[in-house]
């Protein structure tokens, strides 16, 4: 008998791989299938103009998916980000100058003072909803449907059933303004043709690419992963378990609270209930892409690629003319279908551990 004894690599096993792939494999089928199917099925679908659009109205769930991902990574949920986005896009317009035909009596400061001040806002729904999931306990279903409430709440009391109109102009343009245009080319009539990419798209894209590189290239993104993929190891590992997840609520709110700002100036107005749509839509994107609600697998990639699905699902359904009700159906059960995905994946990993 040799000192060393080689170990023979595993052979190739369809279910070890569908166990490792499966929730990345589905949603990229998905997408693919979408597109091919919308595709034939309207002349329209697409185009460049297209693309863009649908890439354009993903922009503001982008932003708070990216935070939301952060969260699911860790096992845990936040159901507050759609109030706290409500929330914070108030605050920044409470502190604005209104016209005067808006009957909010609100308090005008210099827009820098304004956007600083819902900042501190988004910060501190953060930092409540870290305090009583990681100081008193509370699960974080419960915590942040109760910071749900909170955030509805102050939205309530800000504008008292009024609409705002005005936001400070860093805001405006960042959620409403053009970047640059892309030339398109000449039309019949003899003049150029471009298409406007807005601040938004950018903002979105630098938020994804931001959480992308934090939860791949840094030891906090390591140490995410870590408490999601097993949280008694990671305390053995000396990793502050707490921290991490204090921490990932805070960076959610905070990314909640931003994509309210910029909300609220896409779509030109701060009322309440504005947002709230976009609680399923964010939780949808994060589940749909592949990210297990069991923690510790997937990241920014797989969040993408469902927010290209649901994008894809909403753009084409409505160029195909289809019934809005039965819309909100279909969502609903490309919603379950990526859920069961996610919960069979899980299965299959766990039989694969005790098989090896």
């Amino acid at each position: 008998m040799t000192t060393a004894e080689t170990v023979a690599p595993k052979s190739f096993s369809m279910k070890r791989f569908l166990a490792d792939q499966l929730r990345n494999i589905a949603p990229v089928f998905t997408l693919v299938a979408l597109v091919v199917f919308f595709t034939f099925a309207s002349s329209s679908f697409l185009t460049l103009d297209n693309m863009l659009n649908i890439v354009r109205q993903l922009s503001i769930t982008g932003i708070i998916a990216v935070g939301l991902t952060f969260v699911i990574l860790t096992a845990e949920i936040d159901l507050s980000v759609a109030a706290v986005a409500n929330a914070v896009g108030i605050t920044v317009a409470y502190f604005t100058i209104q016209p005067d035909y808006v009957n909010i009596a609100n308090i005008p400061l210099p827009g820098w003072i304004a956007i600083i001040l819902a900042l501190l806002s988004a910060l501190a729904f953060g930092l409540v909803t870290a305090f009583g999931m990681t100081f008193i306990g509370i699960p974080s279903f419960i915590m942040t449907l109760a910071m749900m409430q909170i955030a509805n709440g102050v939205s309530a009391l800000l504008v008292r059933g009024q609409i705002a109109y005005q936001y400070p102009d860093l805001i405006t343009l960042l959620g409403s303004g053009t970047a640059f245009t892309i030339p398109l080319g000449i039309n019949a009539a003899g003049k150029a043709m471009f298409i406007p990419i807005g601040w938004p798209i950018i903002v979105c894209m630098v938020f994804l690419l931001v959480g992308h590189l934090v939860l791949t290239y840094t030891r906090y993104g390591r140490y995410i992963y870590m408490v999601g993929g097993n949280r008694e190891a990671a305390e053995y590992s000396g990793v502050n378990v707490k921290f991490i997840i204090g921490s990932v609520m805070v960076i959610c709110a905070v990314c909640s609270g931003i994509a309210g700002m910029l909300g609220v100036a896409y779509f030109g107005s701060a009322q309440q209930n504005q947002f709230d749509t976009f609680l399923l839509d964010a939780i949808a994107a994060v589940v749909v892409g592949g990210t297990s609600l069991f923690g510790g697998r997937g990241g920014i990639g797989n969040t993408i690629i469902g927010l290209l699905v649901l994008g894809v699902v909403n753009n084409g359904l409505d160029h195909i003319q289809i019934d809005s009700f039965l819309k909100i159906l279909i969502r609903g059960l490309i919603l379950l279908a990526a859920l069961i995905i996610n919960v069979y994946a899980q299965v299959l990993k766990e039989k694969q551990a005790d098989l090896d």
